[in-house]
């Protein structure tokens, strides 16, 4: 990881309804990236893309569509882990010699029955064994982990509320967020039941939007352009093989050694950026990466989340921004990027030189199977 740099990113202002294709979101994030990053197309060699709605077009389709030549290229269906392995695979090409300069695309448009589609036909359990049970829907399974996770940590609705509370403050300072106004606690508990105990504020909202990221080789970086060095990466798959309860993930199995290949201490961290689908899996998250120590779950929440004193998903995550299909893996890693290269506007903190971005996802029976995490330092 020597050899790579991450030197710009972009996101498209996320929204409810478009009449935008995917194909234009994605072109649309490109371009935005190429301004970002002081390059012009025929600079890019290699292009990996991440989408639920692109199909049937792959990722040398949207080559084509981009008017690009590449040497490289990369289809990638890991959900809410895509921007993490998307990135391992991206730094390995650069390191090999693969590419020089690789744009990395996810994004979706979802229609009025295609994301009630995506859900029922997820793949091919959920297809067989949820949907005969009238369970084929995220927030049910959630919502029993939910419950679960209370029990263990002995939480309220309110614990998990700070976290939602929390990250619509950060949201109120990003343009790009679909829900910006003010949220309180209050607001939270008052809110409709979704699936108990989740309400309208524990579940994602579903909208349109498209991110991107650019790495480079660092010999081929613009001249003076501020870039990121990726320290560590890892990832672990089929933790369990389905069979435990949930709140674990293979971010447990790789954290020590995650921290250990970066040189970097947990406490060295200027921000952090969790896969937030719903907030349990946020704080499912959190304890395995070793952020928060057991049995601290509700002091963090309410004494450093809730009051602001712990940069947790600054753009707002995806409970405030929304969820923008597969651009939700790469939302995270975005706005790391954004925070490090100095480029996030009014919610820039004062000092972002390390960030953690993890990811989580792709449920096949009842939990997600995939979790992986980086972690970046702003290069000097």
């Amino acid at each position: 990881m020597n050899s790579a740099r991450l030197h710009a990113a972009s996101e498209l202002p996320y929204v409810r309804r478009t009449t935008a294709t995917t194909e234009e979101l994605l072109a649309g994030a490109f371009e935005a990236l190429l301004e970002a990053g002081g390059l012009e197309a025929r600079d890019v060699d290699g292009l990996g893309v991440a989408s639920f709605t692109l199909k049937p077009d792959r990722c040398i389709d949207m080559a084509w569509r981009l008017g690009l030549n590449i040497r490289w290229s990369l289809d990638d269906g890991h959900g809410g882990a895509s921007g993490v392995n998307m990135l391992r695979h991206a730094i390995a090409a650069i390191e090999c010699g693969h590419a020089r300069h690789i744009a990395l695309l996810a994004g979706d448009v979802f229609g009025p029955d295609d994301f009630k589609e995506l859900a029922a036909n997820y793949n091919g359990t959920t297809r067989q064994y949820l949907a005969p049970l009238g369970i084929a829907n995220p927030n049910t399974l959630f919502a029993l982990l939910t419950q679960r996770h209370m029990r263990k940590h002995g939480l309220e609705r309110a614990d998990y509320g700070a976290l939602a509370v929390g990250q619509r403050n950060w949201a109120s300072a990003n343009p790009n967020a679909v829900y910006r106004s003010p949220l309180s606690l209050e607001d939270y508990l008052a809110a409709p039941r979704v699936a108990d105990p989740l309400c309208i504020y524990d579940c994602v909202p579903v909208v349109a939007g498209a991110n991107a990221i650019l790495l480079s080789h660092v010999s081929a970086l613009p001249a003076g352009s501020p870039a990121i060095r990726i320290k560590a990466i890892d990832c672990n798959y089929n933790f369990d093989d389905q069979s435990g309860d949930g709140l674990t993930t293979g971010l447990r199995v790789i954290s020590d050694r995650l921290f250990a290949n970066a040189g970097v201490r947990r406490e060295e961290l200027d921000l952090v950026s969790v896969y937030d689908d719903y907030p349990v899996m946020a704080l499912v998250q959190l304890e395995d990466l070793g952020i928060v120590a057991p049995g601290e779950l509700r002091s963090f929440l309410n004494d450093r989340v809730l009051a602001g004193r712990f940069p947790l998903n600054t753009s707002g995550g995806q409970l405030s921004a929304g969820q923008a299909g597969a651009a939700g893996g790469l939302h995270g890693l975005t706005e790391a990027a954004l925070q490090l290269l100095g480029r996030a506007g009014e919610r820039q903190l004062s000092k972002a030189d390390r960030a953690l971005v993890s990811g989580y996802g792709m449920v096949e029976y009842r939990y997600g199977m995939c979790a992986n995490a980086a972690i970046l330092e702003r290069a000097q």
